[in-house]
């Protein structure tokens, strides 16, 4: 298997943390992909894209295993707007397709929101490729997105 190489496995190399790259073939669920990783669907991270105003997104990460909830985030933010942008957007934004989408090496630095989840743990977030993850630890995303860390989703 060829080494993979994205934007988000440069900038986790360019970081200097610790990373494994995991690949797979396709997967039709959040829980094929997380044994395809070898993890607990917990462990698996989704990065979801908000708009707060025109050209004002942030990331949002998520665990697998639960949902996220637009109150807890909307009160986190202090406003009542907050959207999800279509897809070609998400790409503009990012530099990533949707299922691929993780705040390594994004387009532009964007403001990350991270469940609490997250602390702690070993996880599987995108590799910027579908098929694909980078397994980090937790706590080193949040330090080096500087992401601001709250209760923002609800058991699935």
């Amino acid at each position: 298997m060829t080494e993979l190489e994205t934007p988000a496995v440069r900038a986790a190399r360019e970081a200097g943390i610790d990373f494994e790259v995991t690949r797979h073939g396709p997967v039709g669920s959040l829980e094929e992909a997380a044994a395809a990783r070898g993890i607990e669907p917990r462990d698996l991270i989704k990065t979801l894209v908000l708009r707060r105003s025109d050209e004002d997104y942030l990331l949002v990460l998520i665990p697998g295993d639960r949902r996220f909830s637009w109150p807890k985030v909307r009160a986190l933010l202090g406003t009542s707007r907050l959207s999800m942008p279509d897809a070609e957007v998400a790409r503009r934004v990012t530099g990533y397709e949707r299922g691929t989408i993780t705040p390594f090496g994004t387009s532009v630095p964007l403001p990350v929101v991270a469940d609490e989840h997250l602390v702690g743990r070993r996880v599987s977030i995108g590799a910027g490729a579908h098929g694909a993850g980078l397994t980090v630890h937790g706590d080193d995303i949040l330090r080096l997105f500087e992401a601001r860390v709250a209760d923002i989703s609800d058991v699935q």
